[in-house]
């Protein structure tokens, strides 16, 4: 998890495009100064980064299903649960399931855990588009290869 990048992912456990599901892995840093404020003696990890790294998870499975074809920009945070702390040095895992994509949207419903404890929640509804800039794209690319997206997995320009 590199926050000061906004990259929540660190790398992908599981992608299954048949049943549209996918598992990732983030690694909460052990200091940041993002704990110094939140909360002085007591850090915990923000659930405003909890929601975006479950929108990214889904984010990674989207691009998947689609074949990259389209970017997937968040649109709608559903019933966003937050089930209890997440600590500094803690391995979050993300596991994420399509549950629609169509009309130009796509949604996901996610869980976090840490071990088998339930951390978070929520459904998530995206918006679908024409990759804006081909450095995105690019960007994409790079990153997907960063965190082990299985590119053999998709067929794409």
């Amino acid at each position: 998890m590199n926050l000061d990048y906004f990259t929540l992912i660190d790398r992908i456990v599981d992608l299954n495009l048949d049943e549209k599901r996918i598992t990732v892995e983030a690694q909460v840093p052990v200091a940041h100064t993002i704990f110094e404020g939140h909360f002085p003696g007591f850090p915990i990890m923000p659930g405003v980064l909890l929601t975006e790294a479950m929108a990214q998870s889904s984010g990674w499975l989207i691009l998947g299903v689609l074949k990259f074809e389209r970017m997937p920009f968040l649109a709608i945070v559903k019933e966003a649960k937050m089930r209890g702390f997440v600590s500094p040095g803690s391995l979050l895992t993300i596991e994420a399931k399509l549950e629609h994509e169509g009309s130009g949207f796509a949604v996901t419903k996610v869980k976090g855990r840490i071990g088998k404890e339930l951390k978070c929640s929520a459904e998530l509804t995206f918006g679908l588009a024409p990759f804006p800039d081909p450095a995105l794209r690019v960007h994409m690319d790079a990153m997907a290869n960063k965190i082990g997206f299985p590119l053999q997995a998709i067929t794409h320009d």
